[in-house]
């Protein structure tokens, strides 16, 4: 028998480093899950922030150590890029977690897994920024969607939970069988899985049907993940039958993580022949933007119509790999950064409103909400205003370096398309204000002093959205930096 060269896979263990802590965190909760029986205690949430603020950190960490370094015969990447993303994910999760612990209290659900799933969807999402391989691209995106599979389902009890993940689940699978495809035709036209290797191929040999047919096919695998029109259906369902804190996880760290893949995949592997393909993305830009705005102003539910919201936000993101410039994917790091706190901000907001079985997602259930509870109302109204691309608040910061960059690089009407659609936005986004501060109600609150963590969870993401619309020099150079080193 030929011996197995591991050398290798030798070394470079730092490389995987985030998250390795973040998959043994959620081994460590599942652990403790058998000695912690106090219902109340907090000691689980505390070990998986614990985890995922050590993973940052690492992340940090290697950030200032090197520029960028490849570990496992090259399948992982850690440059900056992968790092700014680690970072995202990990505070993204954090905030999830915060979010959910008195959601925990309030409904029987198993804690120790329903942390784990979180832990591992995270490690999968830290993975697939990372993945440097289209093998470890697809057992990274698979972490993290059967993790997310099961935590959409996790209010057994309710019907439409359960549906909403068996609607997943499905969808997911067959959308997972177009992203597999693919890769075997790329394989078939470079003959490896390695991007480098596969961008190699691309240089030397052009456009060619099997590679742009795989391109196809892995855009179709994406596109589902991140809601892209018309892989979007599944979009609305899931994310209103969803535990509202699952609905906000997959809403920011799914799309963040799988957009952070998808323009690895795209950018910095077909980046020479951006030609071939620029005008199916704008296609899909416009269509996402439209289909997602157009339907939203006809939502009555709040929750349905934030998730027709993410669908018109994916489409303002894909503006940066249209572009295709340096500026264009600075400005799509940037505003998946900003996604993060103004989506995670306006869910804990949805959540805080309601009580364990009255949920406060139906428009009439804001009604006198400005008025009756002043933190509520002042966060939302920043959510909302940073949502529509208003300023001065993170969400205007966004969008105006996507748009400046689709300008600069000629696209001027794809921007014009872009702040046509914002300006349909304002008027679903200005109608929950309306009802929250021109609309007498009656529904009382819960007292947001009994829920802390969910608390805190609003106000982080309040400070960071206002903070870095009105300087957002500094997270732009970040930006920069991080995606300089994409190749």
């Amino acid at each position: 028998m030929t011996p197995i060269d591991v050398a290798p896979f030798a070394g470079h263990w730092e490389v995987a480093l985030p998250g390795l802590i973040v998959a043994a965190t959620a081994m460590l909760v599942m652990a403790a899950d058998l000695v912690v029986r106090d219902p109340d205690a907090d000691a689980l949430p505390v070990l998986g922030i614990a985890g995922l603020a050590a993973a940052a950190a690492a992340a940090a960490w290697l950030w200032g150590a090197a520029p960028a370094a490849d570990g496992f015969a090259s399948t992982l990447r850690a440059d900056r890029y992968a790092l700014f993303f680690t970072v995202l994910l990990c505070v993204g999760s954090i905030l999830t977690i915060l979010m959910s612990v008195e959601f925990l209290r309030e409904h029987p659900l198993p804690r120790g897994e329903y942390l784990a799933l979180v832990l591992l969807a995270t490690a999968g999402m830290i993975f697939l920024a990372a993945a440097n391989d289209l093998v470890v691209l697809f057992l990274a995106l698979e972490i993290m969607s059967v993790a997310v599979y099961v935590l959409t389902g996790m209010l057994r009890a309710e019907a439409r939970s359960t549906e909403a993940a068996l609607k997943y689940f499905l969808l997911g699978a067959f959308a997972t069988g177009f992203l597999l495809y693919g890769i075997a035709f790329f394989y078939g036209a470079a003959g490896s899985t390695r991007l480098g290797a596969i961008a190699a191929a691309v240089a030397r040999d052009g456009v060619r049907p099997f590679t742009m047919l795989g391109l196809a096919l892995v855009l179709v695998g994406f596109g589902f993940k991140v809601a892209l029109a018309p892989f979007h259906v599944w979009t609305p369902d899931v994310y209103e039958g969803a535990p509202t804190a699952i609905t906000a996880f997959m809403a920011v760290g799914v799309k963040a993580a799988a957009f952070a893949a998808f323009a690895r995949v795209v950018l910095a592997t077909f980046g020479g022949i951006a030609a071939s393909w620029s005008g199916l993305l704008w296609i899909l830009a416009v269509l996402t933007m439209t289909v997602g705005n157009v339907v939203a102003v006809s939502q009555r539910s709040v929750k349905r119509m934030l998730a027709y919201s993410s669908i018109a936000h994916a489409g303002y993101a894909l503006i940066g790999l249209v572009v295709a410039t340096p500026a264009g994917g600075a400005a799509l790091v940037f505003y998946l950064a900003v996604y993060t706190f103004m989506t995670l901000g306006a869910f804990g907001v949805l959540l805080a409103l309601g009580r364990r079985d009255e949920p406060a997602e139906a428009l009439a259930d804001w009604a006198g909400i400005g008025f009756r509870h002043p933190v509520l109302g002042l966060s939302m109204v920043v959510f909302m205003l940073s949502l529509a691309g208003m300023p001065p608040t993170a969400g205007f910061a966004g969008k105006f370096y996507l748009f400046s960059a689709a300008v600069d690089a000629g696209y001027v009407g794809l921007a014009v398309i872009g702040v046509l659609n914002s300006l349909v936005s304002v008027y679903y986004y200005f109608g929950v204000l309306v009802q929250m501060y021109m609309v007498e109600g009656t529904r009382s609150v819960v007292a947001l002093g009994s829920r802390p963590c969910l608390l805190a969870t609003i106000v982080v993401a309040v400070l960071v959205t206002l903070l870095v619309g009105i300087l957002p020099a500094g997270p732009m150079e970040l930006a920069r930096e991080a995606f300089a080193s994409l190749r």
